[in-house]
């Protein structure tokens, strides 16, 4: 397949086509408003439908509906537009619908800023929105594995019929890299959809519904919505180590473009004859906990570089246990640790762990 040269937002829009969505709702926020601008132009090519919304709250709602009609839906949003979708999120969540969405995060908190970082992390993770439910979270760390995850977003959407969000920063976004598309065939059918709402022609109603006034009913929905996750949970962690196949005394940890500036942090040391274990989640959401605990049991301190003050530092720190000393390094407001910067808080970490057995 020929590479062709794309900037990530509209690499996104595209690839979400080559998934089978020609479904989008959407509003424009800086740094993803190219998303929406690529799919309006885009989407009418293919026979699909573009809608601009009056908000990011109408919005959330448009792929309610759209997913509740059983269509490959999509929105892409950035930051405080995610936050004012939160509510819809979870009345999809509950109605067990699937749908995809895209945050390309920019600096908070607040209207903060319009360059890139990762302060939604835990909003992604952790607490999106009201009441028990969980998303599946993508974290991809380049524009071709941005690409990649889309198709494996919709997959997991419609096999779960789950909400499904792809976090990646402004710079996922904004930068060019060439890519490759897969050949899928535009306007791909859902699998089996007994959920949609199509009208009765001759069968049993159906009804799409997050509202249980017996305390009973409603907590048999939420056991329902945890086993779910379990089974993802247990079928569905993605993760990449980096330079760990010999000894090393520090781990350092990242997450999405970050783990990528920390890849070349290693290789800088690695140049020098000093080993550094990385470990990338790439589903930051199930977590893959047990994968970290193997190569944390194996060093003498971790160190967790991000662009915010120190979001997934909590999974670490949940997956360590307390059994080695955890350090940080964080920028925010669109300040990008630089690779400079992460080797230098390496050097303080192999220090404070008593030097390295694989260096000088």
């Amino acid at each position: 397949m020929a590479k062709v040269l794309m900037k990530g937002n509209e690499a996104i829009g595209e690839a979400a086509i080559r998934a089978g969505c020609i479904h989008f709702f959407g509003y424009p926020i800086t740094p993803q408003s190219e998303v929406p601008e690529y799919l309006s132009r885009r989407l009418p090519e293919v026979g699909g439908l573009y809608l601009q919304a009056e908000s990011e709250v109408a919005a959330s709602n448009m792929i309610y509906g759209a997913a509740g009609v059983g269509v490959r839906v999509l929105t892409t949003s950035s930051s405080p537009g995610v936050s004012l979708m939160a509510e819809g999120l979870s009345y999809i969540a509950a109605c067990e619908l699937p749908c995809v969405l895209v945050n390309i995060m920019r600096a908070g908190p607040g209207l903060g800023g319009i360059l890139p970082a990762q302060g939604d992390y835990l909003q992604a993770t952790k607490g999106t929105a009201h009441g028990d439910f969980n998303l599946i979270v993508l974290a991809p760390s380049s524009v071709q594995e941005a690409v990649d995850l889309m198709l494996v977003a919709f997959e997991l959407a419609e096999k779960y019929r789950n909400p499904v969000i792809l976090i990646g920063d402004g710079m996922i976004g904004q930068m060019m890299e060439p890519v490759e598309f897969p050949e899928v065939k535009v306007g791909k059918p859902l699998g089996p959809t007994d959920y949609a709402l199509t009208g009765c022609k001759g069968r049993e109603r159906r009804i799409v519904n997050s509202l249980y006034l017996d305390a009973q009913k409603l907590n048999d929905h939420n056991e329902k919505l945890k086993a779910k996750f379990e089974l993802i949970t247990e079928n569905e962690q993605r993760w990449e180590y980096y330079n760990t196949e010999e000894p090393f005394d520090v781990l350092l940890t990242g997450f999405g473009m970050m783990a990528r500036i920390c890849k070349t942090a290693v290789d800088v040391l690695k140049g020098e004859g000093i080993n550094i274990g990385l470990f990338r989640p790439i589903t930051a959401k199930p977590f893959p906990y047990k994968p970290l605990r193997e190569l944390i049991d194996r060093s003498k301190r971790v160190l967790c570089v991000e662009m915010n003050m120190g979001q997934m530092l909590l999974d670490v720190q949940f997956a360590a246990e307390g059994t080695v000393p955890i350090d940080f390094y964080g920028k925010a407001g669109g300040i990008i640790p630089s690779v400079e910067d992460v080797v230098e808080q390496l050097r303080a970490a192999i220090a404070k762990a008593g030097g390295s057995r694989s260096g000088k």
